[in-house]
């Protein structure tokens, strides 16, 4: 397929179409990125939640598969010190769920983690060497992220606002993700904290295309062709989907996510920081509704998740993150491959008849 009219992440990226898999921490794997990847689009593998040798492991599985370009995925967020009152006080908000569900309210909390880019990691992308790497919540510190664009790899961000953009720029970004409001999982935010300031897919993209000189791609509230011709019209030179593939079999989720990814209706989905102490968006369940979505009383980020998983492991529907954006109503069931095609086809299908 050579007939998108901007090539400019093409080109950028090596990639065949004008389409990004997000990396989605805990649903993608090497499966979904191989089936994307074989199809043309950007392959994304989200390693904030993954140690060393599993990163090592994963590539070595897509690399066997595919000699496509492929993206690794970091957080960038700073390590907040350990409150252990605040997580207390967090803990006994949730103790009549524990009562309720039989769960060891005295036993130790368990540890809810995610690894932010660090030494570690950039020696990890030294040796393995991604054609792309992409990271959420801003960029790593100076000295790191030079060492990752010495590599050869292209850099990617996510940005909430034009100002998120600019600074995204200013440092050294190859591309930037317009993230929407719409968008599942964790908001980019990274230059504040005010979530009623955070903007829309159609408003925000080409608002950042007017304000940066780079390739943008848009994020958020894109479920099928329509949606990507908008976000082609509007500027952006490719899309980037998440919710759309959590539909397909190589999605790692569990029976609950599965369930409610398919019956939850367009208006069921929220902002919440109670899973990891960080604004994210996912499917309303019980937590969500009868402590509210949003609380001062969830810890810093990542540890917000750890007094939850005794309660998810008794009610995973009931306690369990199901992250989702808000066009999951147009989800279809297909492999990642069969599906990537048909985003394509079907995009190309309705720019030549405008």
């Amino acid at each position: 397929m050579s007939q998108w009219t901007d090539r400019r992440l093409l080109d950028l990226l090596g990639i065949a179409l004008p389409i990004i898999q997000a990396p989605m921490a805990g649903p993608s794997g090497s499966a979904m990125v191989i089936g994307a990847s074989r199809a043309g689009a950007l392959g994304s593998l989200p390693c904030a939640m993954l140690d060393a040798g599993q990163i090592r492991q994963e590539v070595q599985v897509i690399r066997s598969a595919t000699q496509n370009p492929l993206n690794l995925n970091f957080f960038c967020h700073q390590v907040q010190p350990v409150d252990a009152e605040h997580e207390q006080r967090w803990k006994n908000a949730l103790e009549p769920y524990y009562r309720e569900l039989g769960a060891d309210f005295d036993a130790p909390t368990p540890v809810s983690n995610r690894a932010p880019f660090d030494e570690s990691t950039c020696q990890l992308v030294e040796e393995l060497r991604p054609e792309v790497v992409s990271f959420h919540f801003g960029l790593p510190e100076p000295s790191l992220l030079a060492r990752v664009k010495a590599t050869g790899a292209k850099v990617l961000s996510s940005a909430s606002t034009v100002d998120e953009a600019l600074w995204l720029e200013e440092r050294g970004c190859d591309a930037i993700i317009a993230m929407g409001y719409e968008a599942g999982g964790h908001r980019a935010i990274f230059l504040g904290d005010d979530l009623n300031s955070q903007v829309g897919t159609m408003a925000l993209v080409p608002q950042i295309v007017d304000a940066v000189q780079l390739p943008v791609i848009a994020a958020g509230g894109i479920g099928d062709a329509r949606g990507i011709v908008a976000a082609l019209a509007l500027g952006a030179s490719a899309v980037q989907l998440g919710t759309a593939y959590l539909f397909t079999p190589e999605a790692k989720v569990s029976a609950a996510h599965h369930h409610a990814l398919r019956h939850a209706k367009e208006s069921e989905t929220a902002l919440t920081n109670l899973f990891t102490g960080r604004p994210a968006r996912g499917i309303v369940n019980r937590v969500m509704r009868e402590i509210g979505p949003i609380s001062p009383l969830a810890p810093a980020f990542p540890r917000a998740g750890g007094a939850l998983m005794p309660l998810r492991a008794k009610d995973e529907a009931g306690f369990a993150n199901l992250w989702s954006g808000q066009a999951l109503r147009l989800g279809v069931e297909l492999p990642a491959y069969e599906l990537t095609l048909r985003l394509a086809e079907q995009t190309l299908a309705q720019l030549r008849r405008r």
